[in-house]
């Protein structure tokens, strides 16, 4: 049984699934404070007003808040697009352009 969980471990590259994970999530943390504390700052005197987030369209009885989704749409923009920029640094280093390369012997 020992080794039927070994073996699955391996096949399904489980232990490089967690370590992704887990590097997914402190990413994560990374960019939102980028975003949070870097990005949103420059971004927000170019917005009318400082409660701007706060924003809430009222019809009858409810209560649309589109400031905080705006302000989680900008987040998820601006968090979409560091995320592509990492990516693409990334995929571009894992190419290997095989015409480059010359065997000297």
């Amino acid at each position: 049984m020992l080794n039927q969980f070994k073996d699955f471990l391996k096949e399904y590259k489980i232990i490089g699934l967690a370590i992704a994970f887990v590097m997914g999530a402190a990413s994560t943390d990374l960019v939102n404070s980028l975003v949070k504390d870097i990005i949103m700052p420059l971004i927000e005197p170019l917005l009318s007003g400082d409660g701007w987030q706060e924003a809430i369209w009222q019809i009858g009885p409810f209560s649309i808040a589109w400031g905080a989704f705006l302000g989680e749409l900008i987040n998820f923009i601006i968090i979409a697009f560091v995320i592509f920029l990492i990516a693409k640094k990334l995929l571009k280093m894992e190419k290997i352009d095989l015409s480059k390369i010359s065997i000297k012997k």
